[in-house]
């Protein structure tokens, strides 16, 4: 994890967006933790480029109202994330306070990202049909196992969850998944093949997981993935994969 020991700020980051002709990009939480999310939203201040920021609040808390208040009087706030793959208890999402969290969401537009692992996702199905107003966004996949060649049950989940048209899917964090530094493209060909059945394009967006994506592939290898498929795959739909949907369902425009 040495490749990680150092600060990422926006100023590393633009170049790298420039350069595969992204206009911007969303800020996604790493730390379950407040002041987090306003250093994050600070940042979104000073660099236009960061057109939003899915931060951390805590959805267990009797002080979740002041937490969102707080936050949402900041245009940039689209949306909030847990690290769910990390609670030890794999229903953590499924706990009553959680759900309270997650019922008030809606009341200021914002989204909620589902960072999990495969085995979460029969939990995950349960949420999401609790609540069928409240917009989600699936990470990275679910993270298959794609350095084991592994495809169930993920894929039968992912069909039941793509089923959900309140719940859309990011195209990221593969490269982690694979053999680091050693994979090849077509090694996650079969989990795009999935996704982009199950979800089309009007619920996918691209992603990257920068920087932790670098532990397995460079900036421009990673998103390269997602972007060498999509324009053989399905030209006719990158500029939904590649902005539009993302705009669809964090500002449900």
């Amino acid at each position: 994890m040495s490749e990680l020991k150092r600060d990422f700020l926006p100023n590393h980051l633009a170049p790298l967006l420039y350069d595969q002709s992204f206009d911007g990009s969303i800020a996604v939480q790493a730390r379950q933790d407040l002041e987090e999310t306003s250093w994050l939203l600070e940042l979104g201040d000073q660099n236009d480029f960061i057109k939003g920021v899915v931060g951390w609040v805590d959805l267990c808390s009797p002080d979740l109202p002041a937490q969102l208040e707080k936050f949402a009087t900041n245009r940039k706030f689209v949306g909030v994330r847990h690290v769910l793959q990390d609670e030890p208890d794999d229903e953590f999402m499924l706990r009553p306070e959680f759900r309270r969290g997650i019922a008030r969401l809606s009341e200021y537009d914002l989204t909620y990202d589902l960072l999990l692992h495969p085995r979460h996702l029969p939990v995950a199905l349960k949420l999401v049909h609790e609540f069928p107003e409240q917009r989600f966004v699936l990470d990275h996949i679910a993270k298959p196992g794609i350095s084991d060649g592994l495809m169930g049950p993920w894929n039968r989940d992912i069909c039941e969850l793509a089923k959900f048209e309140n719940v859309w899917c990011k195209l990221s964090g593969m490269v982690t998944e694979a053999h680091w530094k050693q994979w090849k493209p077509q090694d996650f060909h079969p989990y795009l093949d999935v996704v982009c059945e199950e979800f089309g394009s009007g619920r996918l967006m691209i992603g990257s997981d920068w920087p932790v994506c670098m532990l397995s592939a460079t900036y421009e290898e990673t998103v390269g993935i997602v972007t060498d498929y999509v324009k053989k795959s399905m030209p006719e739909e990158a500029d939904k994969i590649f902005g539009a949907s993302c705009m669809r369902c964090y500002w449900a425009l």
